[in-house]
């Protein structure tokens, strides 16, 4: 069985992943969701210094404190670019990496040039109508349940900039096993096709989901049972 990490899209935190540690779990993996500095229970921590680099530390640190080998990393959304840096700089402690509908960025890119200027231009002005320095989330996909909107309404929270600002540096070092869910119920935009072709096109092992971008949230048990596949 399976030492599982994950590293959570934006806005978001450890309770959006709460219908997929059960199962998760039941399945016989030991599960872990750390919740970034300045999101979810750790809201209290948010300034505006808080980068990219900050959450790639806190995840590793869950690595290095636990003592985590053979790790099964998944990054969702902004979280793929949290994994990859995690992955760069465990030292050999994730042997798999799995971007769930994420951003998969090379070294020297950040979120705001993955997204395109138009997509950068909004969450800036998202940010100046408020206090400057967090960005304001993005709505849940159309399908999400009603009572689940109003659950997470309270607990998607803004973001800082820096976050999307700052470019990964990577080391150079060889990544561990990549693999690639696209789901296929696409937002307007679809920021995520541009990955999923680059990972068909390097023989990543590769699967869609017939979802919209949380399916650990919209189907939980579909996605478990992906997970299982692409970590055989």
């Amino acid at each position: 069985m399976a030492t599982i990490v994950v590293a959570h899209g934006a806005w978001s935190s450890a309770w959006a992943w709460q219908k997929m540690r059960p199962l998760l779990r039941a399945a016989g993996h030991e599960v872990f969701t750390p919740s970034y500095t300045g999101l979810g229970e750790r809201a209290h921590l948010a300034n505006p210094a808080i980068d990219l680099d900050t959450h790639i530390a806190d995840v590793l640190g869950v690595l290095q404190f636990e003592d985590l080998r053979d790790v099964v990393l998944i990054g969702h959304s902004y979280g793929g670019m949290v994994a990859t840096g995690v992955a760069d700089r465990s030292e050999g402690r994730v042997t798999k990496l799995i971007y769930l509908d994420a951003f998969v960025p090379k070294d020297g890119q950040s979120l705001f040039q993955l997204v395109g200027p138009e997509t950068e231009a909004k969450m800036r002005a998202g940010a100046a109508a408020g206090d400057g320095w967090r960005v304001p989330s993005n709505p849940m996909p159309s399908d999400t349940p009603a009572d689940y909107v109003a659950w997470a309404a309270t607990r998607r929270l803004t973001q800082p900039m820096k976050c999307f600002e700052q470019p990964l540096r990577l080391s150079g070092r060889a990544m561990p096993k990549r693999s690639y869910i696209y789901c296929t119920r696409v937002a307007p935009g679809d920021v995520f096709r541009q990955f999923a072709d680059r990972a068909k096109a390097e023989g990543w092992p590769f699967a869609e989901l017939d979802a919209s971008h949380n399916p650990h949230i919209t189907c939980p048990e579909a996605l478990r049972d992906t997970l299982a596949e692409l970590m055989k």
